[in-house]
């Protein structure tokens, strides 16, 4: 398997100080991915600024030029959880860049699957506002190059980040040739993501899963609806926001996954590009702020990729396990709301 990776130096230099989302995620997991040898078993797929007319296949232009002026007056709150800096621009310019070079590399054949290390992450981001952490949409910006410009008609993206992809969501909310499918907590920032919310087209699928859910509840929403809504849809593509703020030992959310529990996700995922688009699979980054957690997972995910059997996984399951969620209720509800069952 021919895995790759983006990054760029500017990503570091979206300076959010002591802000939950800072540069010493990246910096984390670069130094696994330099430590265990696993940096030299990837390609660097080389990032670039998107353009503005990438940019407002998804956003507005009042937005773009928002926050294009906001980070040349030095930057601060943009919104009342989302910092930015001077160099806050550029670096957002170069994620959503950097997500359209990831999806440009696996449609060519050059690589099978592909992780844009990207920040500042982008799926809360709407057409009109920065949110969330989250300045441009880079899934939903890299996914309309692929409808636009390469001519797909069929792509899946997949959020298993603990927050609901609001942004992606509303991207795609009448745009029947992108299924989009978010497995989260739920009650959680930022509200939305109930069942009933498929979509004009009845392509918004939403797994609304209760504080403390874990490997088994995430496995068992990936069986009972993440794949057989893939094998439906027969995607060209698959895109997946990987959030990993769902780990038991990240504090801005309730959930109890684990870096085994990801991998048992990604397999599932990569199980299905494999069989229904050749293997074609584009991850980007979006949460994850437990550093250690952080980059176990992500080095989780390339290893899974690349086709190794072994995970490494030295932080383990939670110290006190909860007793099992039966969420088989709720998941046949959501099959019937799609004509799944």
């Amino acid at each position: 398997m021919k895995v790759g990776y983006v990054y760029d130096p500017v990503y570091l230099m979206h300076d959010t100080g002591t802000h939950v989302e800072n540069f010493k995620r990246l910096e984390a997991i670069l130094s696994l991915m330099e430590t265990s040898g696993l940096k030299k078993e990837l390609a660097l797929v080389k990032a670039r600024p998107a353009t503005l007319e990438e940019l407002l296949r998804v956003h507005h232009r009042q937005h773009v030029t928002h926050v294009q002026e906001f980070a040349l007056r030095g930057g601060g709150w943009i919104e009342m959880d989302t910092l930015m800096s001077a160099d806050s621009y550029d670096a957002a310019l170069c994620a959503a860049g950097g997500a359209i070079e990831a999806v440009d590399a696996v449609l060519s054949g050059k690589l099978n699957s592909v992780f844009a290390l990207v920040r500042p992450p982008g799926h809360h981001a709407t057409r009109d506002r920065a949110m969330g952490f989250c300045l441009f949409n880079n899934i939903a910006i890299a996914a309309r190059h692929a409808l636009d410009i390469a001519k797909l008609q069929r792509i899946l993206i997949f959020d298993f980040d603990v927050h609901h992809g609001n942004g992606t969501q509303e991207a795609f909310y009448d745009d029947p040739r992108v299924v989009y499918v978010s497995a989260h907590q739920y009650p959680h920032y930022p509200g939305t993501g109930v069942i009933e919310e498929v979509g004009e087209k009845g392509n918004i699928v939403n797994i609304p899963l209760p504080p403390g859910c874990g490997d088994r509840e995430y496995a068992l929403a990936c069986e009972q609806v993440l794949v057989p809504v893939a094998k439906r849809f027969k995607p060209q593509l698959i895109m997946v926001s990987a959030g990993y703020d769902s780990h038991w030992a990240d504090e801005l959310a309730m959930m109890q996954m684990t870096v085994t529990g990801f991998s048992t996700i990604v397999g599932t995922i990569k199980g299905l590009a494999e069989t229904l688009c050749d293997g074609k699979v584009v991850f980007t980054l979006e949460g994850g702020y437990n550093l250690k957690a952080l980059a176990e997972s992500v080095k989780a995910t390339f290893d899974v990729l690349l086709g190794k059997e072994k995970i490494d996984d030295t932080i383990g399951p939670p110290p006190q396990r909860h007793t099992p969620f039966d969420i088989a209720p709720m998941l046949q509800a959501i099959r019937k709301v799609h004509k799944l069952a």
